[in-house]
């Protein structure tokens, strides 16, 4: 059940991966910070990393198919949902990595799948 197109996801995949550098680093600092820092930092830069090598509109190297990159947007969102208590810092905050998790799970979960590549079409029979 597709009701996002690629190009809505791609726009979302560099605003989310840049938030999730950006917005823990001003809220937390990086003096004296644990998981509720750099988790989202590594999951907002290995976002955009695997965004820059997916085959859809905002790739550039195009050699990851969008299947495989919604399912690293699913397996990220699940890791964020769940780094409060993996990494112990619910006490610090928790809300904010579950909703950001929910949304990228979301995001992946309702994209529809289509790569740009000939190699990569569905080919009805």
């Amino acid at each position: 059940m597709g009701i996002i197109n690629t190009r809505l996801h791609g726009i979302l995949d560099y605003l989310v991966g840049i938030l999730l550098i950006i917005v823990p680093m001003v809220v937390f600092g990086t003096a004296d910070s644990g998981g509720e820092v750099w988790v989202p930092v590594a999951l907002g830069i290995s976002t955009l990393i695997y965004s820059l090598f997916t085959d859809y509109e905002f790739g550039i190297f195009r050699k990851i198919k969008m299947s495989a990159h919604l399912t690293l947007d699913v397996l990220s969102g699940m890791v964020l949902m769940t780094s409060p208590w993996v990494f112990d810092f619910w006490e610090v905050s928790w809300m904010p990595y579950v909703l950001a998790g929910l949304f990228e799970i979301g995001a992946g979960s309702y994209t529809k799948v289509h790569s740009l590549s000939p190699k990569y079409q569905v080919t009805e029979i």
